[in-house]
């Protein structure tokens, strides 16, 4: 009686370990990428929010004669606020007093990062 020589169909150890280390090295290189481009994202979102701000605390001034404005009178859905939709991405807090000619920040952006801007 002839036996045939016994065949795995699975895969060994170090076959399985390989693809693991190769899997863990391609996280570790698309971690840091991922978290630099959402850091991006967010402070172009905030740069974006501070420009509304700023629009709308000169068309404030123009319409009411003040040179400044609490930034929760400009904010919100009643008709008489110059901005309608508002969203913070990353818990940042704004200037609360905008005064003319005079930059707006928005600090605290994910706990560490800070964005002025000025027109």
């Amino acid at each position: 009686m002839k036996t045939s020589p016994r065949t795995s169909k699975g895969f060994t150890l170090v076959e399985i370990m390989i693809v693991v280390v190769i899997i863990g090295l391609l996280a570790a290189m698309a971690v840091p990428a991922f978290n630099k481009v959402r850091q991006s994202s967010q402070d172009k979102t905030v740069l974006s929010n501070l420009r509304q701000l700023s629009q709308a605390a000169d068309t404030y001034y123009g319409d009411k004669g003040f040179s400044s404005v609490n930034s929760t009178d400009l904010v919100g859905s009643n008709s008489s606020q110059y901005v309608k939709a508002f969203t913070t991405v990353a818990n940042e807090t704004y200037t609360a007093v905008i005064l003319q000619a005079l930059p707006i920040t928005a600090s605290g952006i994910a706990g560490a990062r800070t964005v002025t801007y000025s027109n």
